[in-house]
């Protein structure tokens, strides 16, 4: 199973986490870690590492940060080179519930692909969508 890992500002990572066990039950080898900004990099860098460690099972590791360019991200950026990582940017709750169903039996690369396609179709304008339905 592909362990997920959300690194986060603030405490988004953790209450992203908790929000998504509230639908679909506990998530095993899913952890969020928010990063304390008044730690040094190389600290934070060594606690996404850890994280890391703790979920993955040997099928590798998607991680899910809130915004390409921030520190989360770019903190998260350093272990693309390590096999079995791969960094989606831009998180939203429907991806993180899509990739806790379908991580059983598929690759990081194709998950992140996945995920990456699902969060963007599932950002919505919500009067589009009633106008069409109003329509139908």
């Amino acid at each position: 199973m592909v362990g997920i890992l959300v690194v986060t500002h603030g405490r988004l990572a953790q209450e992203f986490v908790a929000t998504a066990e509230l639908i679909v039950d506990k998530m095993d080898n899913c952890i969020g870690v928010s990063l304390d900004p008044d730690l040094p990099v190389d600290a934070l860098r060594q606690q996404i590492h850890k994280a890391m460690d703790e979920v993955d099972e040997g099928d590798g590791v998607i991680v899910l940060t809130d915004m390409f360019g921030g520190t989360p991200s770019n903190l998260s950026l350093s272990f693309l080179n390590q096999e079995g990582v791969e960094v989606v940017t831009g998180v939203n709750l429907p991806m993180l519930l899509k990739l806790a169903h379908s991580r059983q039996d598929n690759t990081v690369d194709a998950l992140a692909r996945s995920i990456k396609e699902y969060g963007r179709r599932s950002i919505s304008l919500a009067s589009e969508i009633l106008d069409q339905e109003v329509v139908e």
